[in-house]
């Protein structure tokens, strides 16, 4: 299963400097695939940043809202067979793909990959990125609306706690340790922190508690 059938949905904000190195990386690691920015209306510099770096394979998308909004409308404007959950401050290393694609022929329809980061997904016992199967989405979805990756109720945050326990519970998760998209996060010293980066520890107080809310849903 080759790039051309991949579209990376990368929700931003205000990081215009990420844009060239995202690109750069994914170029080395999938250069057939899609790149779908998801972008706010009026952020004008990641606009022009994704214009300056932007191929025939890259399509961008206004529309605003939280990272699960960004990702399911990212979803609804491509047509591609598999969809990875993207950010701005990765670096695919090649491989990665090749690695996630195992697990899919194991019967897997989401697939974590090693970030670098996180101590849990180093250990590989959690993720924070992932390759998801179209098919999945549109039959299953979200625990409780078919044809959306996540819950929209999350601001960021423990949005990937509910999809990585949604797919365990249905037999359908795999982790794929040698598929690396490093995540390049404050919190190990790979960027310098940012507005966006400072306000986690809230929206760790918020998802939690939306976590705990729909957690009996899949358990």
């Amino acid at each position: 299963m080759s790039g051309d059938n991949l579209a990376i949905l990368v929700p931003v904000l205000r990081r215009p400097h990420r844009v060239k190195p995202l690109m750069d990386s994914i170029k080395r690691a999938t250069p057939d695939a899609r790149v779908v920015f998801i972008t706010d209306p009026g952020d004008y510099e990641e606009h022009c940043a994704i214009a300056v770096e932007r191929t025939p394979k890259t399509t961008v998308l206004t529309t605003g809202g939280n990272y699960a909004h960004k990702i399911n409308r990212g979803f609804e404007h491509c047509s591609e067979r598999l969809l990875f959950l993207g950010a701005d401050d990765l670096e695919f290393h090649p491989g990665w793909l090749e690695a996630c694609v195992e697990k899919l022929e194991e019967g897997a329809d989401v697939v974590g990959t090693q970030d670098l980061c996180n101590p849990a997904v180093i250990r590989g016992e959690h993720a924070t990125h992932f390759l998801v199967m179209r098919d999945y989405v549109e039959l299953l979805g979200t625990i409780d609306e078919a044809g959306k990756i996540l819950h929209e109720g999350y601001e960021h945050e423990y949005v990937d706690n509910e999809l990585i326990e949604t797919a365990k519970a249905r037999g359908v998760y795999a982790f794929a340790n040698d598929a690396v998209v490093e995540h390049l996060h404050p919190l190990v010293g790979k960027a310098p922190t940012d507005e966006l980066y400072d306000r986690m520890p809230a929206r760790m107080k918020t998802g939690k508690a939306v976590y705990d809310k729909r957690r009996h849903l899949w358990q």
